[in-house]
């Protein structure tokens, strides 16, 4: 999951700006495919100028990390975890890759939240498994569906 944050000024000629916004986000993608962790990519700010417009351009991509409670009907018990990619976690759950959740295959997505770090994530993911209740997790479920 990821959010962008885009912020150009004032424009006179928008097809220079095009390309340099294309250019820009070529840049970016490149970044970030080179980009193995983190929370975040940044291009430097640079002024450009085009005529006599002044262009400033910075995007920013944040990936999200998500705390998760997955639900087997199956095997009638919940699992909570958190990741950065909620579909190919899911994935893994359901091909039985994870060996506590093997057993009861299939899993689906019952609360899922989103944070901006992994620890905040993580961090998320052991306070509700501290609180060792099943009936903790339901009404948590049942708070975020409604």
């Amino acid at each position: 999951m990821f959010r962008a944050f885009r912020f150009i000024g004032r424009v006179d000629s928008s097809k220079k700006v095009i390309e340099i916004i294309k250019g820009r986000l070529a840049q970016l993608v490149q970044s970030i495919c080179l980009t193995s962790r983190g929370s975040g990519v940044r291009i430097p700010q640079r002024p450009l100028n085009i005529g006599r417009t002044l262009i400033c351009s910075t995007f920013i991509f944040f990936k999200m990390f998500i705390t998760y409670i997955l639900y087997s009907e199956k095997s009638n018990r919940y699992y909570v975890g958190s990741t950065g990619n909620l579909e190919d976690r899911l994935k893994r759950h359901n091909t039985g890759r994870s060996t506590f959740t093997k057993r009861g295959i299939p899993w689906k997505i019952v609360y899922q939240k989103e944070y901006n770090s992994k620890s905040e994530a993580y961090q998320a993911e052991l306070f509700i498994k501290s609180q060792k209740s099943r009936k903790f997790i339901e009404d948590l479920i049942h708070c975020n569906s409604v």
